[in-house]
């Protein structure tokens, strides 16, 4: 199904309600879903970065009732309960302070609304890959602001009900040698700088069975209300 399929098949979108996205980013999740964008009275499409809101608004076109702006979660500038659905994905573990934030979703949230976000586990990619190359002084250093395991916690602060839900994946990797590229390419990996590739391919070659790396993904999303 893909995470980003997955993610919307779990949106309740009513005929003529309105919705507004923070951190849309390069507005992906709406592209070709023209039957969705048409139930929505009023789409909002926003990000923090205007150079994300002008992407956005490039893939996604014009619509009569969808409109693109510049918004931080922490200062929403709308009035208390304008909006049915708020759908905030990927982004809240970079918010500076994000009980503000929260707070700031549920004022503009209708009380009969649902809110979306979307995040990642602390068990997933990065995990997994400290641990195997752990002699070389790789770190688990992810940003851990908003995750799958503290998530409800910091959600039942602001709404009433909250809900997890998981999206179940992994990595098959055949290809070893791709693995080593993204591996180097990853931010948190600088300490292998001076690790031959070839070493570290030699590593994760240990770690196959049947010539399959299998890696572990942890992603899902809460609703709350």
């Amino acid at each position: 199904m893909g995470f980003g399929n997955w993610i919307v098949s779990n949106y309740r979108i009513d005929k003529g309600i309105k919705v507004l996205e923070l951190g849309c980013g390069t507005g992906d999740m709406w592209k070709n879903r023209e039957s969705l964008i048409s139930l929505c009275s009023k789409l909002t499409l926003s990000d923090f970065s205007e150079g994300m809101v002008a992407t956005t608004k490039s893939n996604i076109g014009e619509y009569d009732n969808v409109e693109y702006k510049v918004i931080d979660i922490q200062e929403i500038p709308y009035e208390d309960e304008t909006f049915d659905v708020v759908i905030a994905n990927m982004m809240l573990y970079h918010v500076p302070d994000i009980d503000r934030g929260l707070a700031e979703v549920r004022r503009v949230l209708k009380r009969s609304g649902h809110f979306y976000c979307a995040t990642y586990g602390e068990h997933g990619i990065i995990e997994y890959l400290s641990k195997i190359l752990s002699v070389y002084d790789v770190e688990d250093n992810i940003n851990k602001n908003f995750t799958l395991q503290n998530g409800y916690e910091i959600l039942n602060k602001t709404f009433s009900r909250v809900e997890k839900l998981e999206y179940i994946d992994s990595l098959a990797v055949t290809n070893i040698d791709d693995m080593v590229e993204y591996i180097y390419s990853l931010s948190t990996m600088t300490s292998l700088n001076s690790v031959p590739k070839q070493v570290i391919k030699d590593i994760l070659m240990m770690n196959t069975t049947n010539g399959i790396l299998n890696v572990p993904k942890e992603y899902g999303m809460f609703i709350s209300s």
